[in-house]
């Protein structure tokens, strides 16, 4: 008889198993529609994210509270959360029209709801993976609550420690901090967290605003407070999704309003049977590619196209952009700010406006009938099929009469975790591969590693993973991805859904052109297997610009026929 084989499961396994636990857990809980985090309701998702232990949540699985993650997830999440028991998701239900102030986190664009004292609404109008960021970012901060709960409750009685006795005086004060009185609680907190003093001194500031600058404490404070409360009086913290949010998820609502108000712009400027070209990327690139070097030629005389494109990019160039964005709007450029709760704002290019002579691209060959550039800014996750999706559905005028788009190219410009390589770097992939399931989407890529290389920037080139979210990957998985016959060089998190979008309208649907140019290329924002080079770590400053504009001027020299 045979010997069975003792099995056992690599790292690498178990993670893609917590990644599909939690994708399939997160889901059944949106369609019960409520559940306790810390309850038996949210033990699945806990066990799931402990056992992935993700990179940017750190020592998420250790006894010690996890600084970094706290303030990358903090940063996402609107201010006062963590003094709320109820979060409640909700579609777009109008509370905008109402007396409560929208309050939109730094680092993420989505609008959320102080009710009352003890709860928080927050507006999901981009998606599935929109939900996904924002429970496995509350999962993490209730984690590491209860962390902070085993650090200063002695007893069940509710008796705590002297470290958090005087962190709660500290806090309850209201006023600001003396410079003693701060490094007093500092170094009372830190024994709360498990952290040096310098650790917590480090990163204090990070979490300040303008008007709360000891807002590290409040947080610490709130976290722990919640979790206490949820073991000695039972009362446990409550996500809930709202019944309309639930009816509505999955339609395409805010995705289709988004697409119908760009094609009705394009029909009142005449511009509907024109050839079209779309853009993914930010909402300066693009602008700032044809038109700052002419417009900016004289206060930056004698320095490069890059150095302008770096100035115009520092946080207090509000000036130099304004006058960039004038010009623009003079010569073909129309902005279309978001309103439809997308938060894709939009920007059309009609090129038969633009002077080309004193563009960026002087030496331009265009056809007789100029195309016509819509530049939209980064989608998110699954949110990038809805947008896509429907921009490349005929356009329909009436009932009766449908209108083709002339849709010659999709470009892509998007920011990548990278496997090889750094911060900075250019990805330039050949195919999409959907993270859980394996849905692959080959595609023939008009961008080529041979042509952004001999800028001074790594250039790589090879098939990426489409993941579920940038919080949720680990090493060992990466490393499968990348030591594999998989051989991926790096992660996103839309690739495969505007693959996916242009596919079906190209070759099935028959809404665009068959033959549709597509081209993809990504700089590297953070190298997950590198520690220190995660998101975690901070973001990419100044390096992020020349990478950004290069791949920019490349989409745009193929648009505008350069050889």
């Amino acid at each position: 008889m045979k010997e069975i084989k003792n099995i056992v499961r690599s790292r690498a396994q178990e993670s893609s198993s917590a990644v599909e636990k939690l994708y399939i857990t997160m889901r059944h809980l949106f369609n019960r529609g409520f559940y306790k985090p810390m309850g038996v309701s949210g033990e699945t998702l806990r066990e799931a994210l402990l056992s992935l232990r993700p990179e940017i949540y750190g020592t998420i699985a250790e006894e010690k509270v996890e600084l970094s993650g706290l303030l990358y997830v903090i940063e996402r999440l609107p201010v006062g959360i963590e003094e709320c028991r109820f979060i409640n998701l909700t579609s777009d239900e109008g509370y905008s029209k109402s007396h409560f102030k929208a309050i939109v986190p730094p680092k993420r664009k989505r609008n959320c709801y102080r009710i009352d004292e003890e709860q928080m609404n927050v507006e999901i109008t981009r998606g599935r993976s929109d939900i996904y960021d924002i429970l496995t970012h509350l999962t993490f901060i209730f984690i590491e609550s209860h962390k902070i709960k085993d650090r200063i409750l002695i007893d069940e009685s509710g008796e705590v420690t002297r470290d958090w006795q005087k962190l709660a005086q500290a806090v309850s004060q209201n006023k600001k901090m003396t410079l003693i009185e701060k490094e007093k609680t500092i170094s009372h907190t830190a024994n709360i967290l498990g952290r040096t003093f310098a650790e917590v001194l480090d990163i204090y500031d990070a979490f300040a605003t303008a008007d709360k600058p000891d807002r590290f404490l409040h947080v610490i404070y709130w976290l722990g407070k919640l979790a206490m409360e949820e073991v000695i009086e039972n009362n446990k913290r409550t996500i809930t999704f709202s019944p309309i949010l639930r009816e509505r998820l999955g339609h395409h609502i805010h995705g289709e309003i988004w697409a119908t108000n760009i094609k009705e712009v394009l029909k009142a400027n005449e511009l509907l049977d024109r050839p079209i070209h779309i853009i993914s990327a930010n909402m300066h690139s693009v602008m700032n590619s044809i038109f700052a070097t002419h417009v900016l030629k004289t206060k930056f005389k004698d320095q490069s196209d890059f150095n302008i494109y770096e100035e115009l990019s520092k946080s207090g160039a509000h000036e130099v952009r304004n006058k960039v964005e004038d010009f623009a709007r003079q010569f073909g450029m129309i902005s279309l700010p978001d309103t439809s709760g997308t938060n894709i704002d939009v920007q059309i290019f009609d090129t038969a406006k633009i002077d080309l002579k004193k563009s960026g691209f002087p030496s331009a060959k265009l056809e007789t009938a100029k195309p016509v550039i819509i530049v939209m800014d980064y989608a998110f996750g699954e949110q990038a099929y809805e947008t896509i999706d429907e921009l490349l559905k005929p356009f329909r005028e009436t009932q009766e009469k449908k209108v083709f788009l002339n849709v010659v190219s999709v470009s892509i410009m998007g920011k990548a975790g990278i496997l090889q390589g750094g911060k900075g770097d250019i990805m330039i992939p050949s195919a999409h591969i959907n993270e859980g399931t394996g849905d692959n989407y080959p595609f023939e890529n008009e961008l080529t590693k041979e042509m952004l290389e001999g800028n001074g920037i790594p250039v790589f080139a090879g098939p990426m993973v489409t993941v579920l979210g940038t919080s949720l990957q680990n090493k060992d998985l990466l490393r499968f991805f990348h030591d594999s016959t998989w051989g991926v060089i790096g992660l996103e998190m839309e690739g495969a859904y505007y693959q996916k979008a242009i596919q079906s309208a190209s070759k099935i649907r028959k809404s665009i052109n068959p033959d549709v140019k597509v081209r993809y290329a990504y700089y590297a924002s953070d190298n997950p297997l590198e520690t220190g080079s995660t998101l975690a770590s901070g973001g990419l400053g100044t390096t992020g610009v020349k990478p950004t504009y290069l791949i920019t001027i490349k989409i745009l020299e193929q648009i505008f026929n350069i050889k």
